[in-house]
């Protein structure tokens, strides 16, 4: 299944790692992920999300402010019954979690290019084989795949449709125009409306839109740390005035937004 980045051959176990024909060799660090993101293929320093950010989502997420969310994510992939499966932009694991447990059958994968995203991903679920990498260079065989998710992140079209095997699927999970409405009138002067599906548009050929359906439901933020943790990880928080976002962090009263999500499912086809 997993293939080396710099050559894209298979790779195999050796000790406490994994190398390649050619002698390429990465090691498992101690909390249980490989790197597979070799210098070369690396746009700075630290790329990805940074600890402030995956902390910020952890808090959230683990709050249960986006259960549903996954809970959704989770039925729709144990209605597939895939061999194996896919995270792409795991982040810090939440929803990878969620696939484990619906998916106990089935083998894992998960990645993500934040280094201290996947550090922390990799205790919800031992069983998944988590990985630092690219999504530009998924380090998985052809046609590995019957199922990949992604969940809020950018997606590499053609690297996702590779490793799907014919029959296969991918599941991105987005939001929608109204998904945090009142936070983003609280935070901008004006609030610009956005196409929800231009992504239909970068879809490769091969492959079917198969199903879509919209998730909404109200969410109450009591706890000032809540919105906080709202803000750190969207780029909200670095796009909105300080100001601003004080104001939303110290509202008196609960804060109440909508939270809306977009499921699309794409089938490959040849």
């Amino acid at each position: 299944m997993l293939t080396c980045p710099l050559c894209q051959a298979p790779l195999s176990q050796l000790d406490n790692g994994v190398v390649c024909p050619a002698g390429h060799r990465f090691d498992r660090a101690r909390q249980g992920y490989l790197n597979l993101l070799p210098v070369q293929h690396k746009n700075s320093r630290d790329p990805g999300d940074n600890q402030a950010m995956v902390e910020a989502r952890r808090n959230f997420l683990d709050a249960g402010h986006y259960a549903p969310v996954a809970k959704r994510l989770a039925e729709l992939a144990s209605e597939r019954q895939p061999g194996a499966w896919l995270d792409i932009g795991c982040g810090e694991g939440y929803y990878t979690a969620q696939l484990a447990q619906a998916l106990p059958d089935a083998q894992g994968y998960a990645l993500d290019i934040s280094r201290e995203a996947v550090k922390r991903a990799c205790r919800r679920a031992p069983a998944v084989t988590w990985m630092v990498a690219s999504m530009a260079r998924v380090p998985l065989a052809d046609q590995s795949c019957q199922f990949v998710a992604s969940v809020f992140s950018p997606l590499d079209w053609a690297e996702a449709r590779r490793v799907l095997s014919p029959g296969g699927g991918l599941m991105r999970v987005g939001p929608t125009s109204g998904h945090l409405m009142e936070l983003r009138q609280a935070l901008y002067d004006e609030v610009r409306p956005y196409a929800d599906d231009k992504h239909l548009g970068l879809v490769p050929p091969g492959m079917a839109h198969a199903h879509s359906e919209t998730l909404e439901f109200r969410l109450s933020l009591v706890a000032p740390q809540a919105r906080a943790d709202l803000l750190a990880m969207t780029p909200h928080g670095w796009r909105a005035s300080a100001d601003k976002r004080a104001q939303v962090i110290e509202h008196p009263a609960p804060f109440d937004v909508t939270v809306s999500m977009r499921y699309d499912y794409f089938v490959r086809q040849d």
